[in-house]
């Protein structure tokens, strides 16, 4: 099959993926599946495993090159283990981006992300950036008759980050107050339509983009503004005080010691971008009790939510297609914000 594979990390991102002809993947337990994929989206974490930023992490001994990435996945399945019931070959699937157990107690809990025993096909094992790749049953959720892979796939990972986000926002705001997002990309997009179908809040977003903006606008954003230095007291005067909530999907390039500023008293940080590192006086954490936490991929029941959300056509991802063998074009137009959303990769 084809793939596109790392064989170095470079702080520096002058690499390439190499495309070439790999053995597909095969059945090796019960409950695998080996799926064929229609579309993986581009992720900024793949820029980050380019630049190293998780060899630490997952690859300590650097073994794992040459490596397959791709964690949004959505295609169809093409051959199952002996135990899988719930999908057949040819079925459309979209691809939670963890393969988890099922039977610790964090599984049990329905907390998939803090699986004991996960695995990350395109963070630590080979993934979608391909014409297959293996994961197990429990990681897959049919599609709806009327949605296609290409529409999705970046949703297995951008989409319920963002929705995850979104709904822990959503929990914490009342109709008429604020909740600023900032970065209005491949998450942010997806935070806007989600704000705006889960509660009565007014959304702010913030890009410094023309084109970012003008889809906030278009998502239904209720104020654009465009991150310029004088953005904490246009925050402060728009809302009368700050936001309820700032959802932050930077997490580097100095918006991370911005966002909590932008919180009124009492208000609450939820950190999805990284890269950075905050720093905050202690003394405002306690005089004006603002929060600050962050928030990882969502579960596999918010992938189902999303999924209905999307199926009913109030949350759609908005994205800019690629071949797999123009997939380096793809990562320096990302690199340079060259489009909105979403870029997609198709084998």
């Amino acid at each position: 099959m084809k793939a596109a594979r790392l064989y170095e990390y470079d702080p520096a991102m002058n690499v390439q993926l190499s495309i070439e002809d790999v053995a597909p993947p095969t059945i090796n337990a019960a409950d695998e599946v080996v799926v064929k994929v229609g579309a993986a989206g581009l992720c900024r974490t793949d820029l980050h495993i380019i630049e190293g930023v998780w060899k630490d992490i997952m690859d300590v001994e650097g073994s794992l090159l040459p490596y397959i990435m791709g964690h949004e996945n959505a295609g169809w399945v093409e051959d199952v283990g002996s135990n899988v019931k719930s999908v057949k070959p040819g079925d459309a699937v979209i691809v939670h981006p963890h393969r988890s157990c099922g039977i610790c107690l964090n599984c049990r809990y329905g907390h998939d992300m803090y699986c004991d025993h996960g695995q990350f096909p395109g963070l630590g094992l080979d993934g979608g950036f391909a014409e297959y790749f293996l994961t197990n049953e429990s990681s897959l959720i049919k599609l709806n008759t009327n949605v296609t892979p290409l529409d999705v796939a970046p949703m297995a990972d951008a989409g319920i980050t963002a929705y995850r986000a979104a709904k822990r926002a959503a929990g914490l705001v009342y109709p008429g107050a604020y909740v600023t997002v900032l970065g209005v990309g491949g998450l942010g997009h997806i935070a806007i339509q989600c704000l705006k179908h889960l509660c009565g809040a007014r959304v702010i977003a913030v890009d410094r983009e023309p084109g970012a903006q003008a889809l906030a606008r278009d998502l239904g954003a209720d104020v654009v503004l465009d991150g310029g230095p004088d953005l904490i007291e246009q925050i402060k005067d728009i809302t009368g005080g700050g936001s309820q909530v700032v959802i932050d999907f930077v997490g580097e390039l100095g918006v991370e010691n911005i966002c909590w500023k932008l919180l009124r008293q009492g208000g609450e940080l939820i950190v999805v971008g990284y890269g950075g590192q905050i720093e905050v006086p202690t003394v405002e954490l306690v005089v004006n009790e603002i929060k600050i936490g962050g928030s990882l991929v969502g579960d596999y029941t918010e992938l189902v939510e999303l999924m209905e959300l999307n199926a009913d056509g109030l949350v759609k991802m908005h994205y800019t297609e690629y071949s797999l063998d123009n997939i380096n074009a793809a990562i320096d137009d990302f690199k340079n914000r060259k489009f909105t959303g979403r870029g997609v990769i198709v084998p």
